[in-house]
Formats: structure tokens, sequence, C-alpha cells
């Protein structure tokens, strides 16, 4: 019985701290007021449970993760070793849509992982925990067989606009489906088929040449 309450717990400070993170930011937002928003005397409750604020993110990160990763192990196992830009795109984008749709709304887990990417102290956390996903590795690797002759430094920049095109605009759906604001696509799965198209558009335009460029083939 105490195990079963304790997890309640949990899982209710986490639901909290999630939404608390996603509406307000990481900076504004304390664990004693996390711990008074989920209705715990305790104000101390939250560093009891979850110790530091990075160790409740960490937390709030790999509840998530589980189900990403069982999403996008399966669109692996039908993309097997494709040589077409999109599928991989796909497997980037799709795993997380798809979570956010099953979660029905209002959600916070986009917008959260919005603010986490933007804390300096904090965006570490988000990162190792992403990398530490062996279907993510594995997505990469296609997606970086597919692009050879793309010059390194262009191929690492359209990386970072890549991840924060899939961060922010998962996040900007959520934030409208929170408000039940009008959004440009009607579904989660619609909104990815936009988001693929893009990011597809992406790696693959054009690259005026620059001197010194080295293409992803050649050593750093």
């Amino acid at each position: 019985m105490r195990l079963t309450r304790k997890q309640a717990t949990q899982e209710l400070i986490l639901d909290t701290a999630e939404r608390l993170f996603a509406e307000h930011g990481m900076f504004a937002v304390s664990n004693r007021q996390i711990g008074e928003a989920a209705g715990q005397g305790n104000t101390a409750v939250v560093g009891y449970h979850f110790g530091s604020k990075a160790d409740l993110v960490r937390a709030l990160v790999r509840r998530h993760t589980a189900e990403v990763e069982r999403g996008r192990e399966a669109m692996l196992a039908e993309v097997g070793g494709s040589a077409e830009v999109r599928d991989w795109v796909a497997c980037l984008v799709r795993p997380t849509t798809d979570h956010l749709a099953a979660l029905g709304t209002p959600t916070w887990f986009a917008r959260f992982g919005a603010q986490v990417m933007t804390d300096p102290g904090l965006r570490e956390i988000m990162v190792s925990e992403s990398l530490a996903s062996p279907s993510l590795q594995q997505t990469l690797d296609g997606l970086n067989r597919c692009l050879p002759s793309l010059p390194l430094d262009v191929h690492l920049e359209r990386g970072d606009i890549g991840r924060h095109l899939i961060v922010h605009m998962c996040a900007e759906r959520e934030r409208a489906l929170a408000r039940d604001a009008p959004t440009p696509r009607a579904t989660w799965q619609e909104a990815a088929s936009g988001l693929i198209d893009a990011l597809v558009g992406m790696w693959l335009a054009p690259v005026s040449p620059v001197e010194g460029s080295r293409t992803a083939e050649e050593p750093a």
C-alpha cells in the first residue's frame, strides 16, 4: 500500500511539474511551487522523491522516452535499409507526434521539451537522454548514409535546424491545441506529414559553395 501511494504521489508530482514547466518555463517554477500545486502539504516533497530540479527533469524526460523508443523501433523494422531521406526523417518525427497524439489533449510534453532545450543548464539532460536511444542512433546513421556528399559543416548545421524545427513546431501545435486555437493541420498525423515535407526539403536543398567546406565523409 505504501509503495502504491508513493508511486501515485510521484506521478502527481511529475504531471504537475511538466505542466508548470511547460506553461511558465524552467526558471520561473521552483520545487516548492510544484509541491504546492500538487496539493502536497510537505513543501519539500519534490526533493524527497526526485532530488534536484535536474533529477526531476531527467525523470520527466525518461517517462516519455520508452513509448517514443517503441514507436521508432517499429518504424525502423519497416524502413529496413532504405536509401530514401523521407523514410529516415519520418523515423525522427512520427514517433514523437504519435506519442503526443496518444496522450490526448491537453498535453504538456512538447512545450516542456522546448523549455528544456532553451535552458543552458538543463539542455544537456534532454540531449544526453535522446542520444542514449539506440533507435535514434540507428535513424541518424540511416539518414547520414543518404547524404554522403553534403558538406560536413552544412550537414551539422541542418541537423541543428531539423532538431529545432521538430521541437518547436510540436510545441507550437501543442500550445494551440491547449488554447483551442486554430492549427494548420487537423491532426498530429497530418502535422507530422507537413513537418516531414519541410525537413526533407531542407536536407535536400541545394548548398551554396563555400571555400574550405568538408563533406560528411571527410574527417573533422
